[in-house]
């Protein structure tokens, strides 16, 4: 089952992970990708783990599979023709580099849509495609994270912002620019015409955070922060069991939702009482709520709590590490895991995010070796093998 996207070809130009995650995706989903690396590789190939042992590149992998690897040395004349000869036959172009280093190759939108009109250009950048800093370097964790404000606001006051895991930005953008790629091909199938589309991660995660900077931008009030003690509704908010174990109430609608929480936790004076009669009162009181809340769940163990809870109608979520997430049956029963062709069998990896009824996907295989295709690809675009052997003689290819 190759997906939507079986017939459209895809050329990517990308480091790390913000490009190679938006062509992973549109891989899954059925789409040819080649992905250019230049001698050395995407440095992403080269990250290493501090695990005794480990040859594998489990990030790498999850979003390269299902590509073909051709190596050219872009520096050279020769290496930008079979980029630009790869260009003339794609659907879609992929990139994340920066400005300079694109037109230093001639893989700008303006070289590139002279080459071909009907291109679809992604640009996945870290700070946009204008402006002073539209050129600075950035990873995820600069403009998505930091820059954007997304750390500051899961900071409480006086604490030390917390780590971003390898990718979340970037994956973000991977999934916003897989996307707008797809909107612009079927833009094209009405007007015939190609079109650039950028994203940057530094926009990706001002979206993250939209509601907060709505309010900032509507009502001049600045996002503070918010901890258990503090909770604007404590209906929705983490708890502990008698073990230790956190989970999450679900009462966004927390005068709907309190009757329910009252009668779980067997309190039904709660109802009468004038300090959480509202979710305006619950709110100025929370930190009384909370510390309640927090005697009456140390009393069980999570087990027991869920079936009270579903008992009840109380909405709620275990806090899972990804390790439980793993053996998970609902997470088995959604599609969050796929396995991936291998060669010699297959192994279980992370699902790209969505699914499709009448045109079902599967991956097509693992992340390619360094230029594990080169010479294939130089075939199809029309190269005989006498002029592969010059190119490799030249270094233009390994």
């Amino acid at each position: 089952m190759a997906g939507p996207m079986e017939g459209v070809k895809v050329v990517e130009l990308g480091f790390w992970v913000a490009g190679p995650a938006a062509t992973g995706i549109l891989a899954d989903w059925g789409a040819d990708v080649v992905k250019i690396e230049p001698p050395d590789g995407d440095p992403f190939r080269g990250f290493l783990f501090a695990y005794s042992g480990i040859t594998a590149n489990p990030p790498f992998e999850l979003d390269n599979r299902g590509k073909r690897s051709i190596c050219v040395d872009l520096r050279t004349e020769e290496g930008r023709s079979i980029a630009g000869r790869l260009v003339e036959e794609a659907d879609v172009f992929v990139t994340n580099l920066r400005s300079d280093a694109l037109v230093k190759a001639g893989l700008d939108y303006e070289s590139l849509s002279a080459l071909n009109s009907r291109l679809v250009y992604g640009w996945v950048t870290g700070y946009g495609t204008e402006g002073p800093e539209a050129g600075r370097a950035a990873y995820d964790i600069g403009a998505f994270w930091s820059r954007a404000g997304v750390a500051a606001a899961l900071t409480p006051q006086g604490q030390v912002p917390p780590w971003q895991r390898g990718g979340m930005g970037d994956h973000m953008a991977g999934m916003a620019m897989a996307g707008a790629v797809a909107a612009a091909l079927f833009s094209r199938e009405r007007t015939g015409q190609g079109q650039l589309v950028s994203g940057s991660l530094l926009r990706i995660g001002a979206y993250m955070l939209g509601w907060d900077l709505n309010v900032n931008l509507r009502l001049g009030v600045p996002t503070v922060p918010m901890t258990r003690q503090n909770a604007g509704n404590p209906v929705i908010n983490s708890y502990r069991d008698r073990d230790g174990k956190w989970f999450w109430l679900l009462g966004l609608q927390g005068d709907r939702h309190w009757p329910t929480l009252v009668r779980a936790i067997e309190r039904p004076e709660l109802l009468n009482d004038e300090r959480f009669a509202t979710i305006r009162l619950r709110m100025q009181n929370a930190a009384d709520l909370v510390k309640l809340l927090d005697e009456a769940f140390a009393q069980r163990p999570l087990a027991e709590w869920a079936d009270v809870f579903d008992r009840e109608d109380v909405w709620w979520a275990p806090v899972q590490q990804t390790h439980d997430l793993l053996e998970d049956p609902q997470a088995e029963a959604a599609g969050v895991f796929v396995e991936v062709p291998t060669g010699e069998g297959s192994a279980r990896m992370v699902a790209s995010p969505v699914d499709f009824s009448g045109t079902r996907w599967s991956p097509a295989g693992m992340a390619p070796e360094l230029g594990q295709h080169t010479e294939a690809i130089l075939i199809e675009l029309g190269y005989d093998w006498d002029e592969v052997a010059v190119l490799a003689d030249r270094g233009v290819i390994p």
